[in-house]
């Protein structure tokens, strides 16, 4: 083996290592990293309206208890979405809050500018509750989920005084982990193993091997 095809064989075993430890990490980890309106972190979800901030939680009382979510909100049911305000002045302000299907497949990183693209905002929503004033700082709705799938929330907040509103847009999915990367997560290791077979001679040696298995028979006969 040449010192070329060797030091291909390692490159494309590194990157096969780097592609594994990656997907292990996605899946099994649970960093610090924003999508949109809405910073995921340890232990608590931030949504940023604006310049605004609020503590955002999702809730499956009827299957999941207490648990807290963010982003993976893991059952088709009943689903409350809760805001505790950071800030006194959103106590002030109407609030809207919207749910759409995903339908331009924007992904976790949607913003307000993909949301005013779509052509016919009603027809791709599933929810929308009307502003309304929370004095008391806590925003609750609940919509029961009839379908598994990629959704975009959309807040809005309008200024109590002037002519401003202020939105946040966040990706999330219902109904478990979305297993359409998969295929080609496989598709990219295949494609490594394979051209690291080949940088090793793997070819030739399953070739030599045929042909060593045709001069036997022949030497047979």
């Amino acid at each position: 083996m040449s010192a070329s095809s060797a030091t291909l064989g390692k490159k494309a075993t590194l990157l096969t290592l780097i592609l594994v430890l990656l997907w292990s990490t996605t899946i099994g980890s649970k960093p610090v990293y924003a999508h949109g309106g809405v910073v995921f972190g340890e232990d608590v979800c931030v949504i940023t309206i604006g310049f605004l901030r609020a503590h955002f939680t999702v809730y499956q009382p009827d299957t999941r208890g207490s648990k807290e979510y963010c982003e993976g909100i893991p059952d088709i049911t009943n689903t409350e979405f809760v805001m505790e305000y950071l800030h006194d002045f959103l106590e002030e302000m109407p609030v809207d809050f919207r749910i759409i299907r995903d339908v331009n497949e924007v992904g976790k990183f949607a913003k307000w500018e993909d949301v005013q693209a779509i052509e016919d905002l009603e027809a791709a929503t599933v929810f929308y509750q009307p502003p309304e004033i929370k004095a008391d700082g806590f925003f609750r709705v609940s919509h029961e989920f009839d379908q598994k799938g990629t959704y975009i929330g959309i807040v809005t907040a309008q200024h109590p005084q002037e002519d401003k509103t202020y939105n946040a847009v966040f990706y999330f999915q219902v109904g478990g982990f979305d297993y359409g990367t998969i295929p080609a997560f496989v598709a990219a290791l295949i494609a490594l193993q394979l051209l690291y077979w080949l940088s090793t001679g793997g070819l030739a040696r399953r070739r030599a091997k045929q042909q060593a298995r045709q001069l036997n028979k022949q030497g047979g006969a």
